[in-house]
């Protein structure tokens, strides 16, 4: 009986925290360029002495589904969808190098090439200037090219493509952006992008709304179980207070 209420208990935890990821996945299936969280938990024995049967469930590392999102031509010139595995750089609101397949970009009032929610997308040498009242255009290899009232085009720079491996893989931090544990990734030339257009979500709406019913089936048969554990409990104390 014991064993069964660890047992019930770890796993209702675990199924709560399950239903939290799938939760915020749903919430961010129509968020560009979002990776679907994916949860993991390890059985973790308790220490102590007469504690060796008891287990929780706790979260283990989490990761990411890599697999790409549709893309979906918008026919905006700034905004780009990341081809391969190849991913974009940004400035945090830490000020930390990160990285994101989100590619709807804008023009700030400080002529400063940003993502929509106003962090500035960073190039090989740093942040990115536009030239004021010029049109701007990306070729795909990130090149950015500003046309003004001359007309004539002028490269202002080039936007910062890194391809992260297995040796440097990247991490989801609270912000949403992620980050290579070993610091910040090298610009890969190699990498390419698509202009006017924009990678989806790669969460399926379907699949998670159908992984939270799970979720919730678990958890009440968790409760169950610790509803058993309970009415256990109260007849066994009846039994020895009857013997007593």
């Amino acid at each position: 009986m014991d064993r069964m209420i660890y047992l019930s208990m770890a796993g209702a935890k675990a199924a709560m925290q399950r239903q939290d990821v799938l939760a915020n996945n749903l919430a961010n299936v129509s968020t560009n360029g979002f990776r679907a969280e994916l949860a993991a938990f390890r059985a973790v024995p308790v220490r102590g002495d007469g504690a060796s049967t008891r287990a929780y469930a706790l979260e283990t590392t989490i990761g990411y589904n890599p697999d790409p999102g549709v893309i979906s031509a918008t026919g905006r010139n700034l905004d780009v969808a990341m081809r391969g595995d190849a991913w974009m750089a940004v400035q945090g609101l830490d000020g930390t190098e990160a990285y994101t397949r989100a590619g709807s970009l804008d023009v700030s009032s400080e002529g400063l090439l940003v993502l929509r929610n106003g962090l500035p997308v960073l190039g090989d040498g740093g942040p990115i200037n536009v030239p004021p009242n010029s049109e701007l255009s990306i070729g795909n290899d990130g090149t950015l090219t500003a046309k003004g009232a001359t007309g004539r085009p002028t490269a202002i720079g080039r936007l910062k493509l890194v391809t992260p491996t297995a040796e440097t893989p990247l991490t989801r931090g609270p912000d949403g952006l992620f980050r290579a544990a070993n610091g910040d990734l090298p610009a890969d030339q190699a990498a390419r992008l698509q202009d006017g257009a924009l990678e989806g979500s790669n969460v399926s709406a379907v699949e998670t709304m159908v992984s939270m019913i799970a979720a919730a089936r678990q958890f009440e048969q968790q409760m169950k179980l610790l509803q058993i554990a309970q009415t256990q409990g109260q007849t066994s104390a009846k039994l020895l207070s009857s013997n007593s």
